[in-house]
């Protein structure tokens, strides 16, 4: 029968998964009735699974970002209990994104290095009344050890969604260092991942220029001297200088947080 061999060649190559427009050739006038009809048939077959598809991905992703958004409200619960802390993350969300930008990364890199910044403190959900409550400069080892635990515990909060990838190990090692004193791994130089690097940086900038019931707000000039006596030892001494070159061209974050967002709007999935 003329055309079956090419709508057998055709149907062979549906079900392995290319869904070609090759199928539509067999529905002309040229073909015989039986073959058209098949062809038209399987093509029909073929554009309703393309469209389940295609909309079982759209759930994905609706449902990825009703996840962020739903983690993300967990963390800005944290800004009740500590007004200090309020817009901290979606501040240093945005100094990760603007410095993953600056250094060209791809499309994918940058939203897991924001969504990293923007849930980095998660874990200090976990934080005591006594710890929150501090308004005491001086810290005793309990309460040290307390807030050494807060990346592990956002970590284990965050490590069942792994559609966020290496974002999960940016939240944990945000607090290494260079010289492999920091925490909780005591990581040292090439094993500290760059996201977990800019991470650091926006962490570090952000707290030093904000009002803290420790300290005050620190103007610029204060801040990247600070900024670049920790590179070296804490901090990327490259990634320090083009975030500083980031902020005197284009300013500082002013993000307060906002109970009356919708985080799902705002949600750009890769």
């Amino acid at each position: 029968m003329d055309g079956l061999t090419e709508l057998l060649a055709c149907i062979q190559d549906i079900s392995g998964g290319n869904f070609s427009n090759d199928i539509m050739e067999l529905t002309s006038d040229k073909y015989d009735p039986f073959i058209r009809e098949v062809a038209e048939s399987v093509g029909l077959m073929m554009v309703r699974i393309e469209a389940r598809e295609f909309a079982l991905e759209q759930a994905n992703d609706d449902l990825k970002c009703n996840i962020i958004a739903t983690v993300k409200a967990v963390a800005r619960g944290l800004s009740l209990r500590d007004p200090y802390t309020r817009g901290h993350g979606e501040r240093v969300g945005r100094y990760c994104e603007r410095l993953a930008r600056r250094l060209e990364w791809s499309k994918e890199e940058i939203w897991t290095v924001q969504v990293a910044g923007t849930l980095h403190d998660i874990g200090k959900i976990g934080f005591s009344d006594r710890l929150i409550q501090n308004e005491d400069t001086r810290v005793d080892d309990e309460m040290l050890n307390e807030i050494r635990m807060h990346s592990e515990w956002g970590y284990c909060m965050l490590r069942g969604l792994s559609f966020l990838g290496p974002a999960i190990e940016f939240v944990h090692s945000h607090h290494e260092r260079l010289d492999g004193t920091g925490y909780p791994c005591g990581l040292k130089g090439d094993e500290i991942k760059q996201g977990s690097r800019v991470l650091s940086i926006a962490d570090v900038f952000d707290a030093i220029t904000t009002n803290r019931s420790y300290q005050d707000a620190m103007d610029l000039e204060k801040a990247f001297s600070i900024l670049r006596k920790l590179a070296g030892p804490a901090l990327d001494p490259e990634l320090v200088e083009q975030f500083i070159q980031e902020i005197n061209e284009n300013g500082l974050e002013d993000v307060e947080d906002n109970f009356t967002t919708c985080a799902v709007k705002k949600c750009s999935l890769p």
